[in-house]
């Protein structure tokens, strides 16, 4: 080699780690300022030397923090002859604090967040973080979060209210995991993340192995070696662009939580810088009024403040209980017009053992479920709803009580209610066998068989079609899922939690409300038609019997992408001919294949895109019970395929009647 080629050969050398330096981010923050080189979006603002992210006002809000000057996540390989990128690593650490204005509100948390943009589209406040959208379809973007979430989202499958999770351009998180560390003995000690104490985050992102490693503890906690959660995943460079802003975003709504972050540090060329956490302010509740006082005030304050609750409460103790409880359990006169089935709220609290945690069933969307058991030893389950208003609890009431009054024996049957100030506690029939759900996902402790599989979306459609055309009024449910399907002692189906329903009269067009229900079973036309129908029931429900059928839930991250929406999935398949794949392979072929495949082009039936063409429910429970119908429903369902009554069908053939419905998916 000559020197002309070892010169050009070191000067592109040289030119190189140039380069690199110059694109290298290495910065420490302890404290913030006005003068501190951050970029501040929506609510977020500087605050006595931290940065807030959201306001104290009664409404929805979010704020991001991001550094202004981007990370650059892939760098060109220029020695490779492909001309191939590699992934960068970074290694970050930062101290937050959360801390609600009310204790018992819905919490919210923060995220640490890798964006492309520094307002991602369509970002909604609330439980979404300000930085992801209610899509029902996620989509391969630019956008990676770790969120520190301090509430529990069943609709998005969470199972903690205190987690970290790993999201990757979607609301719903690829990993999660209950926020703690591991002591040096390899305990687990459990990490409060909502009490407003200052916890220290690292957070190690390993380019080359496409691995996440976050790591929390109190301030004060040397670092764990272990870290709290590690996620690897070579899809993570899809959701990843070369240049990122790199920061924090959070969001509520009309509860106030203060999400703080008090120092940063981060590099993407070496350790992140060791954070100074002796000095760092530590936030409560009674914090702004106490940092302006002295010890002694304090004491004092605190000397006269127990002699005089001393004096009150000799003087005015008993008056003061009895007036209280008479007060908690007093039944207005308003209370009586919707239900007269009312409980005491001694006899429940008895029955609950104090609504003891060893009786909690589980966290609802709306509140807490207890067992309880009677004074007649009548088993039940005692639902706990929380209402911000005495007007919010009279409307919600008003509903509730119509419901009350439904019986059928595929529905769960609502025995009473009891309020107690602005908490409602509804009594129900206990299930023993909990939820569908829990029989057909992951690894069940005991797989339900398909025969069992098939008598439960039997039960369920007969539930379904009595409210919609059993009752005097038309009852929507709006929130069908495996979740909120319940299995009695004889593992029957029984359709509950009626909290989303709505009523109107038979012949009348339900009046328009906001979008609610669980992504993955919300029909499509809510997306620019927001009146629920008993169409968009039908929808819900073709999503239940595709689940049962192929033993998955309607969005799977972990499996590949054409497959992550299940109905997309299936209707696919069926196109191609070849939709017996799409069973549980679970069941281990122990189910009529014919039977299966109908069963699935049923539930892609009731999926239809055009909710004029999907089957009614009177349509669907006519497959399952294989009722030879009168003639005119005959016509009726035809129709409403598309089909012109070629290949005679007999409503009684329950088996082939699916293929004529499923016409309605070509």
């Amino acid at each position: 080699m000559d020197w002309i080629s070892i010169f050009a050969l070191l000067a592109i050398t040289i030119a190189s780690c140039v380069v690199q330096h110059a694109s290298a981010l290495d910065f420490f923050f302890n404290s913030f300022n006005a003068s501190s080189n951050l970029l501040l979006v929506n609510d977020a603002k500087f605050e006595s030397g931290v940065v807030r992210l959201t306001n104290d006002s009664n409404q929805f809000s979010y704020g991001r923090a991001f550094y202004p000057t981007q990370i650059r996540m892939k760098r060109s390989n220029s020695s490779s002859s492909n001309n191939s990128s590699s992934v960068s690593s970074f290694s970050s650490s930062f101290v937050f604090s959360i801390l609600p204005d009310v204790a018992n509100t819905p919490g919210f948390g923060l995220a640490f967040v890798l964006s492309y943009w520094t307002s991602p589209p369509n970002a909604l406040a609330s439980q979404y973080f300000g930085v992801f959208s209610n899509a029902t379809v996620p989509a391969v973007a630019p956008l990676l979060a770790v969120e520190f979430d301090v509430g529990r989202n069943t609709e998005f499958n969470e199972e903690n209210g205190n987690h970290i999770g790993v999201d990757l351009n979607y609301i719903e998180s690829a990993v999660t995991k209950e926020a703690g560390y591991y002591d040096p003995s390899g305990s687990w000690i459990v990490v409060e993340m909502r009490n407003g104490q200052n916890i220290q985050a690292w957070i190690d992102f390993e380019g080359a192995e496409m691995r996440i490693n976050v790591t929390i503890a109190p301030v004060g906690v040397a670092r764990p070696s272990i870290p709290t959660l590690s996620y690897t995943n070579p899809d993570i460079e899809n959701y990843l662009s070369d240049d990122m802003y790199i920061g924090f975003s959070a969001s509520k709504s009309q509860w106030v939580e203060a999400q703080r972050i008090l120092a940063w540090s981060l590099s993407d060329v070496g350790a992140a810088g060791e954070i100074n956490v002796s000095g760092l302010p530590v936030f409560s509740v009674a914090s702004p009024f106490t940092s302006s006082l002295t010890a002694g005030a304090i004491a004092g304050i605190a000397v006269g403040a127990s002699l005089f609750m001393i004096l009150c409460l000799l003087g005015f103790y008993w008056f003061w209980r009895m007036t209280k409880l008479r007060k908690e359990d007093e039944i207005e006169d308003w209370e009586m017009e919707y239900w007269p089935h009312r409980y005491s709220y001694e006899e429940l609290s008895q029955s609950t053992n104090k609504f003891s945690k060893d009786e909690l069933l589980g966290l609802g969307g709306f509140g807490k479920v207890f067992k309880g058991v009677l004074k007649n030893g009548t088993v039940v389950a005692v639902k706990c709803i929380n209402h911000d208003s005495k007007q919010g609890l009279r409307e919600f009431m008003a509903e509730i009580g119509s419901m009350g009054r439904l019986q059928h024996k595929n529905l769960v049957q609502m025995r009473g209610w009891c309020r107690r100030g602005n908490e409602l506690m509804l009594v129900y029939d206990y299930m023993p066998n909990g939820s569908l759900n829990r029989w057909i996902f992951d690894k069940p402790t005991q797989i339900l068989s398909w025969p069992g599989r098939l008598r439960v979306l039997s039960d369920v459609a007969e539930g379904l079609n009595y409210l919609h055309n059993g009752w005097d009024q038309v009852v929507i449910h709006r929130d069908i899922k495996s979740s909120n399907v319940l299995l009695d002692a004889d593992m029957r189906g029984r359709l509950g939690d009626f909290g989303l329903a709505k009523l109107h009269q038979h012949g009348e067009v339900p009046g328009t409300t906001r979008v609610v229900g669980t992504l993955g079973y919300l029909a499509p036309e809510l997306a620019k038609v927001v009146s629920p129908t008993t169409a968009s029931d039908v929808y819900s429900f073709g999503v239940v019997v595709l689940e049962v059928a192929c033993g998955r839930r309607p969005i799977d991250m972990a499996v590949e992408e054409e497959e992550q929406i299940l109905v997309d999935w299936v209707r696919d398949l069926y196109k191609e001919g070849n939709v017996s794949k799409a069973a549980d392979k679970k069941l281990d072929g122990e189910y009529d294949k014919a039977e299966m495949e109908s069963v699935m082009k049923l539930g892609l039936a009731c999926c239809h895109p055009d909710p004029n063409k999907r089957p009614t429910m009177k349509e669907v429970v006519s497959v399952f019970v294989g009722e030879a119908a009168a003639e005119v429903a005959r016509v009726d369902l035809l129709a409403s395929v598309g089909g012109d009554g070629s290949g005679d069908v007999e409503l009684g053939e329950a088996a082939l009647l699916p293929l004529q419905l499923a016409r309605s998916l070509s």
